[in-house]
């Protein structure tokens, strides 16, 4: 497979974290993002760039436009990956829980995507990371209500702008995930064992950035074996 620019959000753990190692060791050229860069430029990966990056600091995602003007000029994949989760009660959840989580599971998200689309061609794909929690009719849990509920708003705005991008592209699909063994489950459900690891997670996510493109557009797909 031809070699592919790829940028991650949210690279310091998990996920985010295991996808850095599968598309380097792949062959491809990662531009990794994380408020917390430490864990990735310890890998010391050639084809591997990684800054330290606010998704809701418009000054670090001018930071990332920058950087692609100067070392890329285009990007073949954006992978949405950052998250952020307020596990509270909903009598004690305040405004800035809310504000908190849709800066980073939403705006976030909106803004690099922004920043990313000018150097996207057709064949280009983003793939935004959701949760089972924001699946309309799936099972929900409380304490989630921050969390999820911006979850279901980053499913809606990858069906609209798949709609508004459809005959320029690039393509727009969002993985739905389920449990995952991951940092951020131990936070939500303490205790519980996911049956899927972090890095198998990643490979999925990987083939599909890669390839899900050319039979997906606007497609919200429930990865999920199992919720707690």
């Amino acid at each position: 497979m031809k070699k592919k620019n790829i940028i991650i959000t949210g690279t310091s753990r998990g996920i985010g974290y295991e996808l850095v190692s599968l598309f380097t060791d792949a062959g491809h050229n990662v531009l990794a993002l994380s408020r917390d860069a430490a864990p990735v430029s310890g890998l010391d990966i050639s084809n591997c760039a990684c800054f330290s990056c606010d998704i809701t600091d418009k000054k670090d995602i001018a930071r990332v436009r920058d950087f692609i003007k100067e070392k890329w000029n285009h990007v073949d994949v954006l992978i949405n990956n950052s998250g952020y989760l307020v596990n509270k009660s909903f009598s004690k959840l305040k405004w800035e829980d809310f504000e908190d989580s849709y800066a980073v599971n939403v705006f976030g998200a909106a803004a690099m995507t922004q920043a990313v689309l000018p150097f996207m061609t057709k064949k280009g794909h983003v793939v935004n990371i959701s949760s089972m929690g924001g699946v309309q009719g799936s099972a929900k849990f409380a304490g989630l209500a921050a969390y999820s509920s911006s979850k279901g708003a980053i499913i809606t705005l990858t069906e609209v702008l798949a709609e508004e991008y459809k005959e320029k592209g690039p393509s727009f699909n969002c993985l739905a995930l389920g449990a995952v063994q991951t940092e951020m489950l131990q936070e939500a459900f303490p205790g519980y064992e996911a049956p899927i690891t972090a890095k198998q997670m990643g490979q999925y996510i990987m083939n599909f950035s890669l390839t899900g493109h050319e039979l997906y557009n606007g497609k919200i797909l429930q990865v999920s074996s199992t919720t707690p």
